[in-house]
């Protein structure tokens, strides 16, 4: 997957582009299959099946010359957990996608612990209860589980204020289970909104880094998030409460975050 800046281009620019990518792309054994294209950031991402990266960017530079500024090698798998289903039009056919996902972390709080004083089979237990929870929030908001952690679930949503509602379902329905069986099952929450290519090596890298520093800063039963997601939900009818910028390790500048009102 590739990403290019072309500020000031159309749609139709990028589908003429694709076509001509995919006129040479046999001589190189390549075949481009999609891409997403944001008018409003001109931003470009491509999706190529190729025997190297410089088979897949020598496409390119024959076609139009429009070199990606980065590329970084994919598999299919975390792809399709991303993405979910493809952009999927005739070849030359202009048209617009977002490439931007939100991407969530929970975490169950104190699962060690939890372990120690419930057993392991209790501690199974509470663990398919929260997977039992957490699923059915992102079915209901078109969430993808990406990976299990352990102790938790990794999920990628294409609406970003997707995210932030089946975060606060999966908390009110935990919130609703204590109260039922006076059983404590904390779980903190993180969200981050971003690029699937960026200055990482890995798909969607930056954002999912953030997201599992932003889940770790988050208190028991809290929903952590991003600046970009507090703004990319601008208009929407969420709460959220600045808890100030925030030193999160792997990251050189302190970082704003907000907690999002749920109770």
């Amino acid at each position: 997957m590739d990403r290019h800046d072309v500020p000031g281009a159309t749609a139709e620019d990028i589908a003429a582009a694709h076509s001509q990518d995919v006129g040479v792309q046999s001589g190189h054994g390549v075949r481009y299959l999609t891409y997403w294209f944001e008018p409003d950031s001109g931003s470009v991402f491509c999706l190529a099946e190729g025997p190297t990266i410089e088979a897949v960017e020598q496409v390119h530079r024959e076609a139009h010359g429009l070199v990606a500024g980065n590329i970084i090698e994919v598999q299919p798998g975390p792809v399709q957990a991303f993405f979910g289903s493809l952009p999927e039009h005739p070849v030359g056919a202009p048209y617009t996608a977002s490439a931007v996902r939100a991407v969530l972390f929970t975490d169950i709080c104190g699962s060690t612990e939890m372990t120690e004083r419930l057993g392991d089979d209790g501690a199974i237990a509470l663990l398919h209860e929260h997977d039992g929870i957490v699923r059915d929030a992102l079915a209901m908001h078109d969430g993808r589980e990406v990976k299990h952690t352990g102790d938790g679930i990794m999920a990628s949503f294409t609406s970003v204020s997707g995210a932030v509602e089946a975060a606060i379902a999966m908390q009110r329905r935990l919130a609703a289970r204590e109260e039922r069986l006076n059983g404590q099952l904390d779980v903190r929450i993180g969200i981050s909104a971003g690029e699937p290519v960026s200055d990482h090596d890995d798909l969607f890298g930056a954002a999912v880094q953030l997201a599992a520093r932003l889940c770790s800063c988050s208190e028991p039963r809290g929903i952590t998030v991003s600046v970009a997601v507090r703004e990319l939900c601008v208009g929407k009818r969420f709460r959220f409460n600045p808890r100030g910028p925030m030193t999160l390790k792997g990251f050189s500048e302190p970082t704003q975050v907000y907690e999002v009102h749920w109770q």
